[in-house]
């Protein structure tokens, strides 16, 4: 599960429902169900004229990414495996990779050692990954783009919901009492509006492009040091390579696992 998104939607609303408090205003003046239409529905309506409904499909999946740590998206782990690969490699020859081939999971990596045994050239191998990746970048910014949007609508949206609501309060201005009242739930919608589009949606658009960024380092991690091993390069030059990917914690990490490893073959 990704903490930072459950705990970024609780503190924004916990922001809200105090600031509310704080401020004279009972959080329950948030359940209104006009509003609630007019934002949720309205914004839902907004995006499914936008978007086509083959995109609109992977919403489930996105908001899944949004709400969960994606599994082996180590780089420095990567990094130490490519590194004992070319040392063995070196010594075996490329061929030993067809063994390890059962092994690896990532489709992307499998493909790329695939094309290594199979005896492909450096230049098509990388041709055709970086394709690969522009394709995988393509289909991240259309899904990010739903969130984006409706994180552009839903605020527009709760003008119209305040609209709306001051239409119906002046309609009659016999009650001044009621019609205080009815100005002040006349802007509820433009609350859920902003606070939808700029806590929820905009920042989930965000989340998703952040951990396409990462997906896309680690891919291309991946190309550097498969093509390193076709060249016949050394664990020590590919290590040095690859750690300009790196940030500075997962060089750490990375020296930290060098060093483990160091002990055990001690």
């Amino acid at each position: 599960m990704d903490k930072t998104s459950i705990l970024g939607i609780l503190f924004g609303i916990i922001a809200i429902g105090v600031g509310m408090f704080l401020k004279g205003v009972s959080p329950m003046a948030v359940v209104n169900p006009a509003a609630l239409l007019i934002i949720f529905l309205g914004t839902a309506a907004s995006v499914l004229i936008a978007f086509p409904l083959r995109t609109l499909k992977k919403v489930p999946v996105l908001l899944k990414i949004i709400f969960t740590e994606r599994k082996g998206n180590n780089a420095a782990q990567f990094v130490t495996m490519i590194t004992s690969w070319a040392d063995t490699t070196r010594k075996e020859g490329l061929l030993w990779l067809e063994g390890q081939l059962d092994e690896v999971k990532d489709p992307f990596l499998h493909s790329g050692l695939q094309f290594v045994v199979d005896g492909q050239t450096p230049d098509f191998i990388r041709e055709v990954l970086l394709e690969k990746i522009e394709a995988m970048e393509q289909r991240h910014q259309k899904g990010a783009a739903i969130f984006s949007q409706a994180g552009t609508y839903a605020p527009t949206l709760g003008v119209l919901g305040a609209v709306i609501g001051l239409i119906a309060a002046l309609s009659d201005l016999n009650d001044i009492e009621a019609l205080g009242s009815a100005i002040s739930a006349a802007f509820v919608a433009t609350l859920l509006g902003i606070f939808s589009g700029y806590v929820l949606w905009h920042p989930f658009a965000n989340k998703l492009k952040e951990k396409s960024e990462d997906e896309v380092r680690l891919k291309e991690i991946m190309i550097e040091g498969i093509l390193s091993i076709t060249n016949g390069e050394s664990s020590h030059i590919i290590k040095d390579k690859l750690s300009s990917y790196l940030s500075a914690e997962e060089i750490d990490m990375l020296d930290k696992e060098d060093d483990d490893a160091a002990e055990k073959t001690t």
